[in-house]
């Protein structure tokens, strides 16, 4: 594993408040996967995916296009994030291991929703520690949203913190897309490899 340039971490302070929010966050993540349509009748199917436009981190666009024909395993996040995203990350990037070379038709795919900070060069530098074909995406704040919202996504700047220092708040799913880049399941963020790994092979077999 490449060694990990990090950036500046934040405060314990910051930290301890990012686990008290999670639990909210996550409450609001559950509720948003099934939606009813306009008028109050349900759709029956969960209105997750969509159209986007965003960069990798080697700053070529990218678009929910280049995905078809593989599935895609979609996590949001950022790279400041103290515990949460890094985590998430070697969850994913294990259960892929694990699956050896029936991983292959499983494109990784890191999110941010932090795109002030998150540059492809900072994303480039974070993804690298991970899974070695990890995608990392970013864009521009209007991108980013419009992303976000296709996967209805929860995502905050909490409050304190100065300047480049501050943490975000954010819902805390993994989201696997088919081939044809519809929505097939979703993984709450304590899921563990081995799980993760066994539920992604039979979706593969289905």
């Amino acid at each position: 594993m490449a060694e990990r340039k990090s950036p500046p971490m934040p405060s314990r302070a910051q930290f301890v408040f990012a686990i008290a929010v999670l639990a909210t966050a996550l409450a609001i993540a559950s509720a948003a996967f099934f939606f009813y349509a306009p008028g109050g009748k349900g759709s029956g199917t969960a209105l997750i995916g969509g159209p986007f436009a965003l960069t990798d981190q080697n700053g070529k666009r990218v678009t929910e296009k280049d995905f078809l024909g593989k599935y895609a395993l979609i996590f949001f996040g950022y790279t400041y994030c103290p515990d949460i995203c890094p985590t998430e990350l070697q969850v994913m990037s294990a259960a892929l291991d694990q699956m050896g070379p029936k991983a292959d038709a499983i494109q990784p795919v890191f999110i941010t929703i932090d795109p002030a900070r998150d540059t492809p060069e900072v994303l480039k530098s974070y993804v690298e520690n991970f899974h070695p074909r990890m995608m990392g995406l970013t864009g521009t704040p209007e991108d980013v949203a419009g992303v976000a919202r296709a996967y209805r996504v929860y995502y905050s700047r909490a409050a304190g913190g100065d300047g480049a220092n501050y943490l975000m708040d954010h819902s805390s799913i993994l989201y696997l897309m088919g081939p044809d880049g519809k929505y097939l399941k979703h993984f709450t963020y304590m899921t563990d490899a081995k799980r993760l790994a066994s539920e992604l092979d039979a979706a593969l077999a289905r």
